[in-house]
């Protein structure tokens, strides 16, 4: 999977052209989803980060099942029932990990405050 960002990966903190640090708004570390199929199991995204900050857009290329709907799906808490995510994956938003809300706290996020 080739994933191309809108700026290189960044550090935890980075200086914006305002000279101030700033913290990512969503900082995505070590994305990883499996699906269970009928003869197994199948690794649809291995090892995915990225750090998006304010007033940025980021962008996710690649060759057609790479894993670019599987990673922005993971992020919005869109995934089907045969996916399993990594408990080392994390998706930080405003510093809290949200693949560990309910589901009813990520259909809060959805929308107003995430979107794709």
């Amino acid at each position: 999977m080739s994933v191309v960002l809108a700026e290189p990966f960044a550090p935890a903190f980075r200086r914006d052209h305002g000279g101030r640090q700033d913290k990512p708004i969503i900082d995505a570390r070590n994305i990883e989803v499996a699906f269970k199929v009928e003869h197994g199991v199948v690794d649809a995204v291995k090892d995915v980060s990225f750090q998006l900050y304010r007033g940025e857009t980021i962008a996710i290329v690649g060759e057609s099942g790479s894993g670019k709907s599987v990673t922005a799906r993971t992020v919005m808490g869109l995934l089907s029932r045969r996916a399993t995510v990594s408990p080392r994956s994390s998706v930080e938003y405003d510093g809290q990990d949200i693949l560990k809300f309910p589901e009813s706290a990520r259909r809060k996020l959805r929308g107003n405050r995430i979107s794709m």
